[in-house]
């Protein structure tokens, strides 16, 4: 059998098994269901996953016999929670059944891919065609800050990896398609929040206090301006707010005020020095408003930064197994400003995230990723298992 005869003998099972978990979304870190029934398929091929410590997602190592020590492995990603984000298809049968929580960013396409990887390649292992270790991580919590990239490099998943490779769904690529970017493809992305105290007072009599709501308008207003300049303005650091409270009376000057929002950055250098540039800025802006400040900065993801060989070896693969009749598999694709915790694995080891097509080709309106009513055109599980299986498969004869 080819690799893509016995891809296709499988595609019932996987979109099968992408529809279960499209009706069954588990948010990070409570993804039980989803971890037991992965672990229960792994099992049932024949392979041996361990669950992470805490509970949720696996990982699962495939190593050919006589595999000499300290060979490299090669790395698969895949997320495998769902989001805070009512499911608003209402056409479909695989509608989420949890109110409230959804599928909306195409993990379970993602999870379905690893999976049906595992499968292409715990056959390959017992026909002695898998001659390179392969690790598959399952991975939890990648909505949540900090991610769960996180607890699976604490775990040791990228003791001994060589390279790592993931995709992610794209509602703006072709189903049958893949986009590339070489580079930085996410940005780094980071939550603050910015605490102004005072003793508060009378409307009538600023002068005799903290005037809190104009401190905290003006540095909603000065504080993203300031810390541009202070930055290449080539790493394109953006600092947004989304919140901002003060006061519950017309004529009360209140006591504690808040802004909280998102730092992102295009370059990892900016991502580094923005908590400092911040930590300097803050102290002589909210002083001249004699304002007490605190700052509670969380690091969230740095720039997912793909690697040149990395890439090229996915266009290979990609053009290998699907470039047809002259057909154009390959496209170049954007730098995003979302964050993406597979940008963990890249400061242990090298590789790249690709972005998956999953646009019908008579889809005339994009279903955006985070939108209640995101759904994918499921032959891009198929494509995304062949790329995988191609890649560990061509390692090997590496």
């Amino acid at each position: 059998m080819t690799l893509r005869s016995r891809v296709a003998a499988l595609e019932a099972e996987l979109v099968a098994f992408r529809r279960d978990l499209h009706r069954h979304p588990e948010l990070g870190r409570q993804e039980f269901r989803t971890t037991k029934k992965l672990t229960d398929r792994l099992v049932a091929a024949g392979l041996s996953p361990k669950v992470l410590p805490g509970g949720t997602g696996l990982i699962c190592d495939l190593v050919p016999p006589g595999t000499p020590a300290g060979t490299e492995l090669i790395a698969f990603r895949a997320d495998i929670d769902a989001l805070p984000i009512p499911d608003a298809k209402t056409e479909v049968p695989y509608r989420s059944t949890v109110p409230g929580q959804a599928h909306a960013c195409g993990h379970d396409v993602h999870t379905t891919v690893l999976l049906g990887t595992a499968l292409v390649l715990a056959e390959a292992l017992r026909d002695g065609r898998l001659t390179r270790p392969v690790r598959l991580i399952f991975q939890p919590a990648e909505e949540v800050m900090p991610g769960g990239a996180l607890d699976v490099i604490a775990a040791g998943g990228m003791a001994g990896v060589g390279r790592i490779f993931a995709v992610h769904c794209d509602p703006k690529v072709e189903v049958g398609k893949i986009g590339l970017r070489v580079g930085a493809i996410t940005s780094a992305c980071d939550a603050l929040v910015l605490s102004l105290d005072g003793p508060g007072g009378h409307t009538a009599r600023p002068h005799l206090t903290t005037d809190l709501v104009t401190a905290v308008a003006r540095l909603a207003a000065d504080l993203p301006g300031a810390l541009a300049r202070r930055m290449d303005p080539r790493w394109g650091v953006s600092l947004v707010w989304g919140r901002i409270e003060a006061g519950s009376a017309p004529n009360v000057i209140p006591q504690h005020a808040e802004l909280e929002g998102t730092v992102r950055c295009l370059e990892l250098e900016g991502w580094r020095r923005v908590p400092d540039q911040l930590e300097d800025l803050i102290p002589t802006m909210a002083e001249i408003h004699r304002a007490k400040w605190s700052l509670d900065y969380k690091r969230g993801v740095p720039p997912v930064v793909n690697e040149v060989e990395s890439i090229d070896q996915l266009d290979t693969a990609m053009r290998r197994q699907f470039g047809v009749r002259g057909e154009e598999v390959v496209e170049a694709t954007e730098q995003s400003l979302g964050g993406e915790d597979f940008s963990w694995y890249l400061e242990h080891a090298p590789g790249a995230l690709a972005r998956l097509g999953v646009r019908g080709p008579d889809e005339t309106q994009s279903r955006d990723l985070h939108q209640g009513r995101f759904d994918v055109d499921e032959r891009a599980i198929g494509i995304g298992v062949e790329l995988f299986a191609s890649l560990a498969l061509e390692h090997a004869r590496l």
